[in-house]
């Protein structure tokens, strides 16, 4: 972390030559008398591809929803969206090419731990907004990253949920984890543990995998050795469905929790008749209840953008993060800059998105992002739940 920061340092210093320049321009980067350009670096192709589409489906939509109401000071919000194949080292191509040949104003609806670790000292670097990370990383929590706007809950959030469920409503004490090897993976795994340690209690056994394989098997010879109660995943949809038909092609059938970045959705289509009674984390309202305004609100953008899109909680965390990204420039005024957008949503704090609250910034350390469970049905449809 040390190292990060001080990278973020550096790149500040240059970020104070790049506002001057721009100052003197009098003109500011991916603003048109029309339009505000936005940038997404995302998986768009490839065994994650689900989860970029569908942020950017909910941006899109938020974005075609306030453009039919005239836009924001008279100009359209427009997207320009990257396949990063969900690798730390093409997000940082695609990244760079959005910033210096596209021109974007901001970035938006990025996916990962990783490639934002890899992608937030440029973006810092040339004062860029960074809005709505698909991640829980802790990291993205950090005061000291004045261009990162969070709106999720965190990792460690999440696994306290699942960890408080698993041994007060469960009365679980062996506990295994199955987790991607990377600074994703090890987030999560950090959370758990810390739950865990909170109530006496230790993991009974972990397996770890390769970011964009299938390649689950010894994770799951790992940890089957421990017969586990109850599994954690911190994992996406495509590696966590294996593992999970895996052990129950062995007979073995503990409860099993998933984090919310896994792609709900996907992940139950993947699963098909394993999935009933799988557990997922989530971050955002259930995109099925249309008695909460923005719910109603986020399925009809959607039916206008595409009929054809079903329901979903990742293209609502992306709704979400376009709808704030619209509010704080409306309170912006009719001349917005990078500058200024990162500072009315810092010195805002709180967001009304249709009665759903979104803290940012030192907002949210107060009043924290929700989190909530959810299980899958034998149909493969979700059921909210506070106590399973």
């Amino acid at each position: 972390m040390k190292s990060f920061r001080s990278a973020i340092r550096l790149a500040l210093a240059v970020t104070l030559l790049a506002m001057a320049a721009r100052a003197a321009s009098g003109e500011e980067v991916g603003v048109s008398e029309d339009a505000i350009l936005f940038g997404q670096a995302a998986a768009l192709e490839g065994p994650s591809s689900a989860l970029g589409q569908r942020m950017r489906q909910g941006i899109v939509a938020a974005f075609t929803e306030i453009n039919a109401k005239g836009g924001i000071h008279g100009r359209k919000l427009q997207l320009i969206s990257r396949d990063d194949g969900y690798d730390p080292d093409r997000s940082v191509v695609q990244t760079l090419r959005l910033i210096e040949d596209d021109r974007v104003f901001a970035l938006i609806g990025a996916v990962g731990t990783p490639t934002a670790m890899a992608t937030i000292p440029i973006t810092s670097a040339r004062n860029v907004p960074f809005i709505g990370p698909f991640s829980g990383a802790e990291f993205l929590r950090d005061l000291e990253l004045p261009n990162v706007v969070n709106i999720r809950a965190s990792y460690g959030a999440e696994a306290e949920a699942w960890i408080k469920h698993l041994t007060e409503d469960r009365h679980f004490t062996r506990i295994g984890i199955f987790y991607q090897d990377d600074s994703f993976g090890r987030d999560g795994l950090a959370g758990v543990k810390s739950a865990l340690a909170k109530r006496g209690l230790e993991l009974a056994a972990e397996g770890t995998f390769e970011r964009n394989t299938r390649a689950v098997g010894s994770a799951w010879r790992m940890i089957r050795r421990a017969e586990p109660e109850a599994i954690v995943m911190v994992g996406t949809y495509g590696p966590c469905a294996e593992f999970i038909k895996l052990a129950h092609r062995s007979g073995a059938y503990p409860t099993f929790v998933n984090i919310s970045f896994v792609g709900a959705n996907a992940l139950a289509h993947e699963l098909g008749p394993d999935g009933e009674g799988v557990i997922v984390s989530q971050v955002v309202p259930f995109p099925w209840d249309r008695s909460l305004k923005v719910v109603a609100d986020y399925q009809a953008a959607q039916k206008a953008f595409d009929p054809t899109l079903p329901p979903d909680f990742v293209s609502l965390e992306g709704y979400l993060s376009g709808r704030l990204t619209a509010a704080a420039l409306e309170s912006l005024g009719p001349n917005p800059t990078r500058a200024g957008l990162l500072r009315v949503v810092n010195d805002i704090g709180r967001f009304d998105i249709s009665g759903n609250i979104i803290t940012v910034g030192a907002r949210a350390i107060d009043t924290p992002p929700k989190v909530f469970l959810t299980v899958i049905q034998k149909d493969g449809t979700f059921k909210a739940v506070d106590r399973l």
